[in-house]
């Protein structure tokens, strides 16, 4: 088995150097990443400059663009044939409700989906430290054991991909996996006015505070509860339910 591991930390992450740890008893492990922290690019592509993609090992090359573009390149020119799976993460942070709309580590996995590849993003909800002090250090074992049962169904979901929530806990304190839906995030006061050196307005995003919808389900609610939330995502945003009932709400000018 072939697989494709990426990020959107940067290819120095800690939590990159976890996956590819549990993954490596899974067959041959291949690694394309950015060269920085790209967190919420989400699917952004670089067409603006060419990509310059530095290899480091045999099979390991860092780029200089986002996940999606560290996917696309390594699908369509490093790999000598294309991957079984692609694997995004470990994610430094919570990607849950709508996170999977900014989250580059979303976007690694969905351009991998977009180019007929099963695939699985795994981030870990609570704080990442020191590399020697790291709590991702304990998740090497439970994602084997996850991974080896994701990418051994005997019919993995077409068009899907698994978004995978590890909970803020010690490893061994771990209840289980749940199957899970997305829950709701609102960022409140998220956006910081400051002044530059002369003096002119500047604005910067990021901070505030943050409340969670975490009804009975959702990934949020998982993860609260000690579980390994794992919510099945597609590409197809369409709202189904409202094209059914559209006869209520439509009419043709």
């Amino acid at each position: 088995m072939r697989l494709l591991c990426s990020n959107d930390d940067g290819i120095l992450a800690k939590g990159l150097e976890v996956l590819e740890r549990a993954t490596l008893p899974l067959g041959e492990v291949w690694v394309v990443a950015p060269d920085r922290e790209q967190s919420a690019t989400s699917h952004s592509l670089t067409v603006h400059h060419p990509l310059r993609p530095v290899q480091l090992g045999e099979r390991r090359w860092q780029v200089d663009g986002t996940p999606t573009d560290c996917v696309l390149l390594a699908v369509e020119a490093l790999m000598p044939e294309r991957p079984d799976f692609v694997l995004s993460g470990i994610n430094h942070g919570p990607n849950m409700g709508e996170d999977v709309l900014y989250s580059g580590t979303v976007a690694a996995a969905m351009e991998g989906l977009a180019m007929g590849l099963p695939s699985i993003a795994v981030s870990f909800t609570g704080r990442v430290m020191r590399a020697d002090n790291s709590p991702l250090e304990d998740l090497v074992e439970p994602l084997t054991h996850l991974l080896e049962h994701l990418v051994s169904l005997p019919a993995f979901p077409a068009s899907t991909l698994f978004n995978v929530n590890f909970p803020s806990v010690p490893a061994k304190e771990i209840k289980g996996v749940k199957l899970t839906r997305l829950g709701r995030r609102v960022f409140s006061d998220s956006i910081t006015k400051m002044q530059d050196p002369w003096g002119r307005p500047i604005y910067w995003i990021g901070g505030g505070s943050v409340t969670w919808s975490a009804g009975e389900g959702t990934d949020i609610a998982a993860v609260r509860e000690g579980y390994i939330s794992v919510t099945p995502l597609h590409l197809d945003v369409t709202h189904q339910a409202r094209l059914d009932d559209a006869e209520q709400w439509w009419r043709a000018p």
